[in-house]
């Protein structure tokens, strides 16, 4: 429940600061995502604010839902653990208002699971650049590369694996109503 009074009240706080950036091509989006991270499967999604700073800058607040895979005993499992992340982005338009480039870089915090870890919450860092082609005003489709350092590790499991640290991909579906 704090987890999501504190998603709820980012994104709050996010729309009240650049409500006046908002056109009618600069408006808030919200994406749906399949990642990896290390080996992490996960899906998520997010909210992207109006781009201000002469549409250049905005703000990302999203979420995730991630699967650590690891060994029970003799078997591998997949046990799952969540994280919700801020950062900042800026984008540069490559072909009009239909393809672009951006850079993003921001904090994350993780919710590992008690089944693997002794800790409750763990804080890290992300960079990435990712590309979006939006075939359409209300569709975009995305794919992000960076990397994510928050020095969490299983400690429950054996050989203690690191997870959540390492390569990131994501590769997604946006949507700008």
């Amino acid at each position: 429940m704090k987890k999501l009074l504190l998603v709820v009240l980012a994104l709050l706080s996010m729309s009240t600061m650049t409500l006046k950036a908002q056109t009618k091509t600069n408006t808030v989006s919200f994406g749906f995502n399949i990642n990896q991270v290390q080996n992490d499967f996960g899906l998520g999604i997010d909210i992207v604010s109006p781009y201000f700073a002469n549409s250049k800058v905005a703000v990302k607040v999203g979420g995730n839902i991630k699967w650590l895979e690891h060994l029970k005993g003799t078997e591998t499992t997949w046990t799952p653990y969540q994280n919700i992340q801020i950062g900042i982005r800026s984008r540069q338009f490559i072909i009009e208002d239909k393809l672009f480039i951006y850079e993003e870089g921001g904090s994350i915090m993780l919710f590992p699971n008690k089944k693997f870890s002794t800790e409750s919450t763990k804080f890290g860092g992300y960079g990435l650049f990712g590309f979006e082609f939006k075939p359409t005003d209300m569709f975009g489709l995305y794919f992000e590369m960076g990397s994510v350092g928050t020095g969490a590790r299983a400690d429950k499991v054996t050989n203690k694996p690191i997870y959540s640290n390492g390569f990131l991909t994501h590769v997604g579906l946006r949507i700008t109503p």
